[in-house]
């Protein structure tokens, strides 16, 4: 039976082109939906931005005919605004002139003429309270990447004998030639890995003899970077190093670098500090740029009293926190004092070496030769993360880190954040190197670590 689909105002405030995603099925708008869409028109936020959007889809459609009872679209289906089903009865508990409400009456209406409706909404409540009156109802998937244990990690353990890891060591690369990923089952490497995958290496007979490497696409190749120390830090266990790998090549190669983990996992700190050794030690970078997407990607920041820095200032406020480790453990005396931690943090944004800005003002930019670490990226939604990533101009190199887990904003989930959508995107690119982190790789403290598993 052919599906109706009815498009809840959060589907389009986040994603304008969902009309286009139901293949031949009709889509209804309810009129209570455009009201919505209305009030966001004005606003500078990707908000208001998706909200014209969808307005100029719908005005292009309008004139193909009449949007009240129907217009064809491209993918055989019909589009059509609701604008009845006014009197249909809900719960006496809700409010009936709650937009959400008004969105679940035009549901049922539908469904009492004899559709087959399905409601499209990002609101879990929404979902429940549709569920709750015999309406079916899901989430818009066109976004979606699979779940995070299905998602690309961007690591995988291999098996080789002790001479072919011998040699790896002697040679610096590998073929794929009698290398397994599974030997019990004997299925081979070949095939089953991705290009720029890190490898742990193991031995077939023994179990202390393994190496690192990355799989470039044709063959397994040593890592180059796994015996420095950027701004004297040291990676303490494999995937650190391979952080660190990804961090150090060159943007000319990687230009864009992937850390999805829980939190105390290095994946901000260990960013900061190959950026400092590469803008400051080798100057392969003009500045380093800061960005956080929980802060405002609206005009209500111009409110705030202050500079720009000083308006963001808070949300920053974990960089901080990472820059005086750093500064504190560069520095060759055994005891820092406090205001002296300050002043060379302080140093490194009066001499723009480090600058932060807000999501929003990257819109429209072309950043050239600068490290930009995008800390936070799971509150990104897929769209920001494309707009931040083509921003990258000549010389710049990209890092999005953040914790899945750790989803503030309210329509976003672990499968539709702007972060697992990149990584899942980019996986296999050559342009990009990615490694997802866990709780094992916990390096606060063992408070935290047992605190991550145990909460």
């Amino acid at each position: 039976m052919k599906k109706t689909f009815v498009i809840d105002t959060n589907v389009l405030l986040q994603s304008p082109y969902a009309i286009y995603h139901f293949e031949d099925n009709d889509v209804v708008i309810p009129a209570v939906v455009l009201e919505e869409l209305d009030k966001f028109k004005k606003d500078s936020s990707e908000l208001g931005a998706n909200a014209r959007e969808t307005s100029r889809i719908l005005d292009k459609l309008r004139i193909t005919g009449n949007i009240s009872t129907g217009v064809q679209l491209e993918s055989g289906g019909i589009l059509r605004i609701e604008l009845n089903c006014e009197n249909v009865k809900l719960p006496e508990c809700w409010d009936p002139k709650k937009n959400d409400n008004r969105v679940l009456k035009v549901c049922l209406g539908l469904k009492d003429d004899g559709l087959n409706i399905i409601l499209v909404s990002k609101d879990i409540f929404e979902r429940i309270k549709a569920e709750i009156v015999g309406v079916t109802a899901q989430d818009f998937y066109a976004e979606q990447v699979p779940t995070y244990d299905e998602q690309y990690s961007g690591r995988s353990e291999i098996y080789a004998d002790d001479n072919a890891i011998n040699e790896f060591y002697s040679i610096g690369e590998m073929g794929l030639a009698n290398v397994y990923i599974n030997y019990e089952h004997g299925i081979m490497a070949e095939g089953h890995l991705t290009t720029n995958e890190f490898l742990i290496i193991h031995s077939l007979t023994n179990p202390n003899h393994t190496a690192l490497g990355r799989y470039d696409g044709g063959k397994i190749v040593r890592l180059r970077y796994d015996k420095e120390y950027p701004f004297g830090v040291k990676p303490r266990n494999a995937n650190q190093k391979f952080i660190q790998e990804a961090l150090m090549t060159d943007s000319l190669i990687a230009p864009l670098v992937i850390l999805k983990g829980p939190a105390g996992t290095a994946k901000t700190f260990y960013s900061l500090a190959v950026g400092l050794h590469r803008v400051l030690d080798e100057k392969a970078y003009r500045k380093i740029l800061v960005c956080r997407p929980n802060v405002k990607m609206d005009e209500d920041i111009g409110f705030l009293p202050g500079t720009e820095e000083e308006k963001i200032a808070p949300y920053m406020r974990p960089i901080i926190d990472n820059l005086e480790i750093l500064m504190d453990a560069d520095n060759k005396e055994k005891f820092i004092h406090e205001h002296e931690l300050r002043d060379k943090i302080q140093e490194l944004f009066d001499r723009n070496i480090i600058n932060t800005e807000a999501i929003a003002f990257i819109r429209g930019r072309s950043i050239v030769n600068q490290w930009v670490i995008i800390d936070e990226a799971q509150n990104l939604t897929p769209k920001q993360v494309k707009g931040i990533i083509t921003r990258a101009g000549a010389g710049t190199k990209i890092i999005l880190a953040g914790d899945p887990f750790q989803i503030d904003h309210p329509f976003l989930d672990t499968r539709t954040n702007g972060l697992c959508f990149a990584a899942e995107k980019m996986k296999g690119s050559s342009l990009a190197y990615q490694i997802t982190l866990t709780e094992e790789d916990c390096e606060r403290s063992p408070l935290s670590a047992e605190s991550s598993k145990r909460m």
